[in-house]
């Protein structure tokens, strides 16, 4: 069967294909757009479709519309009950009817499609779907945690030969990942889009959550897989920050308070899914599961041996996950994800002819890992364009921006490159037969940076740019079978520096969507402080590119 997934409603648009069972091709709407997330999500966007993204899918597999099977849409509007949603009041009747249209909207999208081959897959089904039916291992208990699906914001259940049982769900309103988003926004961010930098603003002040005792009587398990969230005066725990405004200890305290709160309570709700599920392995979706430090205590103080996490676990992830599970109920053998690289790539002809449009002066070395690794040992920053671009929020080595390790200034140096705040960590790439050697309290093989790892006293003062403030750094590893030449890359900087690894962040600036196409490669090349280029086999050096 061929079956093109949809996730639309909220926010996060994208679309995947999957074939006989297998993952051909994923990729998010922004992307394409530029548009940071695809859309904001409110009632009024839930008719955009991602469009761009679904027919670079079908192109991908050279198939049309006509040809599809079936198509998954990543929410149920019959589910929704809008009293339950405490959000969006006046407007949840608007969004649940453009959902309720989307197979003829798609249809209009995608000429040749047939609406009546569209199906709802309830939301949280389609996140563990993503999680359970994609993992690398078979039977799985499986928990979604996000801010809200039809009527529900969570999901505990278990997968035996392929069948989801669910075990629990939570109503709304409440809902763990809308308490993130309230958090956020108090604390002067973007909600739905900067609750990654609540996490690592909590970094410094976890040995001052002093606002715990008040939090653990407004947010609590229940007991029987449930939770509680009530309604919480943000003001009254600190003054809420302007986006413009200085952050003030009061607002670190707030994060690493509702931070650990969160893991708390993520620790009981696995021990009772573990208890009830028998599983000895868990998987994980819905953006709060991209909460790496809550994720690695989960795996540290929880009673799972292995816990894997969707490299997607957002909701861009259930455009996946529904083709994943209309697969799985048409009797199709699904096959575990092979990988985050599963958007866009080019061949070499198509980048060279990319440069020629651009009119840089380019090279083409013998090894361009080679090339790269001398760059990056003189204290060059590097953007790396290589391969099919990630699904996900994280660079992992395809569309990054890499750096020397070994100086602490290149931190700040990386954050206004990048136009991001200050307090943001830096994320380092190690070959996996090295990450036990530098890096503690972690799951080695880590290949989609959703856990953190300590960093080994030793290595602290030898890799400062990577290491955070609590001395702990998401890592990325790389296996020399799947990604020789990031691995190349890597001895060879270690041969020249004494240091096996480099650091690896998104090659975008704030507020831009990642990197994707050589033409974004080259924009941000040429509007950004970036020393050398490394697209596909060719090098670009700004001293040079320009003259």
């Amino acid at each position: 069967m061929q079956i093109l997934g949809i996730n639309a409603i909220f926010h996060d648009p994208a679309a995947a294909l999957v074939i006989d069972g297998a993952v051909v091709a994923a990729a998010e709407e922004e992307r394409f757009s530029r548009r940071k997330h695809g859309k904001r999500p409110v009632p009024f966007s839930a008719w955009e479709l991602p469009e761009q993204s679904a027919r670079w899918c079908l192109r991908v597999a050279g198939i049309e519309p006509q040809d599809l099977d079936a198509v998954a849409y990543s929410y149920d509007p019959s589910l929704v009950q809008p009293e339950q949603a405490g959000l969006d009041q006046g407007w949840e009747d608007l969004r649940t009817t453009y959902a309720r249209r989307a197979p003829n909207f798609l249809a209009t999208a995608l000429p040749g499609l047939d609406p009546a081959i569209v199906r709802f897959v309830p939301h949280h089904l389609a996140h563990a779907a993503s999680a359970g039916l994609a993992a690398p291992f078979g039977d799985s208990a499986v928990l979604v945690a996000d801010g809200r699906g039809e009527a529900t914001s969570y999901l505990a259940g278990v997968y035996r030969d392929g069948e989801l049982e669910v075990l629990a769900t939570q109503e709304l309103p409440h809902s763990l990942g809308l308490m993130y988003e309230e958090v956020t926004d108090h604390l002067g961010f973007l909600r739905s889009s900067d609750e990654y930098k609540v996490m690592a603003l909590a970094s410094y002040a976890r040995d001052d959550a002093q606002l715990l005792p008040e939090l653990r009587k407004l947010i609590r398990p229940t007991g029987d897989g449930r939770f509680a969230v009530q309604p919480i005066d943000w003001d009254a725990l600190a003054k809420r920050r302007q986006p413009d405004e200085e952050l003030r200890p009061e607002h670190a305290v707030l994060a690493a308070s509702v931070q650990i709160r969160l893991e708390e309570v993520l620790l009981e709700l696995a021990g009772w899914l573990h208890d009830r599920s028998g599983a000895s392995r868990l998987t994980m979706a819905g953006g709060v599961a991209l909460n790496c430090v809550a994720n690695t205590r989960l795996l540290d103080q929880g009673p799972f041996d292995q816990i894997w996490v969707q490299p997607a676990a957002g909701d861009a992830g259930t455009a996946l996950g529904g083709a994943l599970h209309l697969a799985q109920a048409h009797g199709e053998p699904v096959r575990p994800m092979p990988g985050a690289d599963l958007g866009r790539g080019y061949s070499d002809d198509e980048l060279e002819a990319s440069l020629q449009t651009a009119r840089v002066r380019y090279e083409r070395p013998p090894d361009v890992a080679t090339a790269v690794a001398d760059a990056l040992a003189r204290d060059a920053i590097v953007a790396w364009f290589q391969g099919r671009s990630e699904f996900g929020p994280r660079a992992l080595g395809h569309r990054s921006l890499l750096a020397h390790p070994g100086h602490a200034a290149n931190l700040d140096r990386l954050n206004a490159v990048k136009g991001r705040e200050q307090f943001r960590p830096i994320a380092p790439m190690v070959l996996t037969e090295r990450a036990g050697e530098l890096f503690g309290r972690g799951p080695v093989p880590s290949p989609y940076m959703l856990f953190v790892h300590d960093v080994a006293k030793p290595w602290r003062e030898r890799i400062p740019a990577v290491a955070h403030v609590d001395g702990t750094a998401r890592i990325q590893t790389v296996d020399r079978r799947t990604e020789p030449l990031l691995a190349r890359m890597l001895d060879r900087f270690h041969e020249r520096t004494g240091l096996p690894t480099v650091v690896n962040t998104s090659l975008n600036t704030a507020g831009r969507p990642m990197v994707d196409s050589p033409r974004d490669a080259l924009e941000c090349f040429g509007s950004t402080p970036v020393d050398l280029l490394a697209l596909g086999p060719f090098v670009v050096r700004r001293a040079e590119a320009f003259q």
